[in-house]
């Protein structure tokens, strides 16, 4: 998984991936994650450039991949941010 771009803190950030090696090229995906306030950081979402992706199971599946390695490089568990919202307002 090639990463194009990376940004991690206590404040949250994100990570953003080149999506031609799975046959997207062009194509970028993201895992992100949003601080709330209060020393709280919000799941961690995905997003594509791709119009519609969630409705592609392999772009899903890509999507857990690219959380994975977002939470990898934090050091953090995804299970313990899965209940919460994305953002805050």
């Amino acid at each position: 998984m090639k990463i194009l771009r990376q940004h991690l803190s206590t404040r949250g950030g994100g990570i953003e991936v080149c999506l031609s090696k799975y046959g997207y090229p062009e194509e970028k995906m993201t895992a992100y994650q949003n601080y709330l306030g209060g020393g709280m950081l919000g799941r961690v979402a995905n997003d594509c450039t791709i119009p519609n992706w969630r409705e592609y199971p392999e772009l899903v599946r890509i999507s857990k991949r690219v959380s994975a390695k977002y939470a990898e490089l934090m050091d953090i568990d995804i299970e313990d941010y899965a209940n919460l919202p994305v953002m805050a307002y």
